[in-house]
């Protein structure tokens, strides 16, 4: 650590995450571009420890970078909308992350019943009746794909 700032390898060390991280982050818009030193270094603000572990948090607990940029900037802004602060953000993903253990426990459940069967071969199971794999209601659901033209 330097005085006056962070050089990009000691961050990166700090906060967990490599230099081109740091790059990125700065391209896209999530970390401010740092000032530089008399040699061209870049100079992070020590906070920017902080801000980076949020971030990583925040991608952790299923935010996106898009959704976290959002939420850093409506906390930079303080625009005082319900919609666009952290409680409705964390609401809206949790909704998706409930839904994403409903699936999960279904095709763990499936799963456990195809074991359970001892099905072994897939087109012999889906040939039979009582296999529990889904197989027809996901060709039900999804189109057909299109057949390979010979030339």
């Amino acid at each position: 650590m330097t005085g006056s700032g962070l050089r990009i390898g000691q961050l990166a060390d700090a906060a967990g995450v490599n230099s081109q991280t740091l790059r990125y982050y700065e391209r896209r818009g999530l970390l401010t571009s740092p000032r530089r030193s008399p040699g061209g270094h870049r100079l992070y603000p020590t906070d920017t420890v902080t801000l980076l572990r949020v971030i990583k948090t925040a991608q952790r607990l299923g935010f996106t970078l898009n959704e976290v940029a959002d939420l850093l900037d409506a906390g930079r802004h303080q625009h005082n909308r319900p919609d666009t602060g952290l409680q409705a953000r964390a609401k809206d993903k949790l909704v998706e992350v409930e839904q994403k253990l409903a699936d999960l426990t279904v095709i763990r459940d499936t799963l456990r019943a195809a074991i359970s069967a001892g099905c072994d071969d897939l087109v012999a199971c889906a040939g039979n009746s009582c296999c529990p794999l889904p197989f027809a209601e996901l060709t039900a659901t999804r189109p057909a794909a299109p057949e390979a033209r010979s030339g």
